[in-house]
């Protein structure tokens, strides 16, 4: 693929990338006012919150196996219509049961992004910078999640109900999905594959492709912590400053303060991970993001608001990092269940992570929860010595 085809295919998947991730992350801005609407406890919340990562983690695998038969470009259109209209459902929704139904429907439709785009792009840039690639990629849902829970949160504040923004954003995505089809055919990327005629060696090959399967299990061990502690931090920082005296609307501010943060995070650490090595860079932003977890705990009324950005770097930033390894580690034409595998898991943790901490919330309170949680996270760096090993031995990447 040449370069220039390889940057278009790159800012298509942003594209999609900031519109998925835009839908998926207001979801935390609203969880405040849904526990006002419905009377949600904490443990509810976490089931909403849980409802769409339930769906992704059912369908992120298959959508990885099904595009090697049908083709990436046809799964990603299909999804992105299909969670405009789960998002539509969830804008009328009138109690528990419904937000349920139509978050899992949302989370259905959008399982479709995160490994098949990810393919994309790992393929488009297989001959080099991959990381960065994949790093911008990132950025590009990060800015769609500042941008649509950033204009909901504002929204909030100034008094408007949550139910119309987002009818209104489920009906964008069904129009962007006419969109995402129109470029991608004119790109020809990520149609249906041909059938090739198999040799005895690829018979032999094993059907996941992973080439180091203890790499392979130490990097998606990282994702693991690295992804409950972020959903579990999202979901809760905004009651973190309800208790500290904050009003819900502006405390519903404290997810696009961070989204700022992730945004510089995303995009940088892709290219400081080409710089400095894997593990230098997922140990500094594991730390980083401990340290400012804990601090959030401490720091004095208006004071967490300077700090919450600091921790969005660090918190969001380790995700390139692990995206861009991921490729590292399998075969080239494996890459779409590989990261399919590799986003379920993460999507697991988003179920677990929201719910097992709103069951300790309910339990001893969200201070104790988010202290929990800037520990809970200091579990990547053993992983990482694990992983250091085997990455040292790769010729495309720099384990230091």
């Amino acid at each position: 693929m040449t370069r220039s085809k390889a940057r278009k295919a790159l800012a298509t998947c942003c594209g999609v990338h900031v519109l998925h991730d835009g839908l998926s992350d207001v979801l935390f801005v609203l969880l405040p006012m849904l526990a006002e609407t419905f009377g949600l406890t904490y443990a509810q919340v976490g089931l909403v919150r849980g409802a769409q990562r339930a769906a992704m983690a059912l369908f992120q695998l298959p959508a990885g196996l099904l595009s090697e038969r049908i083709g990436e470009r046809n799964l990603l259109v299909l999804g992105t219509a299909v969670a405009g209209l789960g998002f539509i459902g969830l804008g009328l929704s009138g109690g528990f049961l419904s937000l349920l139904l139509f978050l899992f429907f949302f989370g259905f439709g959008s399982a479709v992004n995160h490994p098949l785009s990810s393919s994309i792009v790992s393929a488009a840039y297989a001959s080099g910078g991959r990381r960065a690639a994949l790093g911008t990629y990132n950025f590009a849902g990060d800015l769609g999640k500042f941008m649509v829970a950033g204009g909901v949160s504002l929204a909030l504040a100034a008094g408007i109900s949550w139910r119309a923004p987002i009818v209104s954003l489920g009906v964008f995505a069904i129009v962007a999905s006419v969109l995402i089809l129109i470029m991608l055919r004119t790109l020809q990327v990520g149609g249906r594959p041909e059938p090739k005629p198999k040799t005895d060696t690829e018979r032999q090959k094993r059907g996941w492709g992973i080439r180091y399967p203890v790499g392979f299990s130490a990097l998606c061990g990282i994702m693991i912590v690295d992804n409950g502690a972020r959903n579990g931090f999202l979901t809760f920082v905004a009651f973190l400053l309800i208790s500290k005296g904050f009003d819900p609307g502006v405390a519903a501010m404290a997810v696009p303060a961070i989204l700022v943060g992730g945004m510089v995070g995303k995009l940088a650490c892709g290219f400081l991970a080409e710089k400095i090595g894997v593990i230098r860079t997922v140990v500094l932003t594991e730390v980083g993001s401990a340290v400012g977890i804990l601090g959030t705990l401490v720091a004095p009324e208006w004071s967490v608001f300077l700090l919450l950005p600091v921790i969005g770097v660090a918190l969001n930033g380790t995700t390139s990092v692990l995206y861009g390894t991921v490729g590292d580690l399998v075969d080239s034409d494996r890459q779409s269940r590989a990261f399919g595998l590799f986003y379920t898991l993460g999507a697991i943790c988003g179920i677990a992570a929201p719910l097992g901490f709103g069951l300790v919330g309910d339990a001893i309170g969200i201070p104790v929860t988010i202290t929990i949680v800037g520990f809970a996270i200091l579990l990547t760096v053993p992983l990482c010595l694990v992983l250091r090993p085997i990455l040292r031995g790769l010729p495309a990447a720099a384990a230091e």
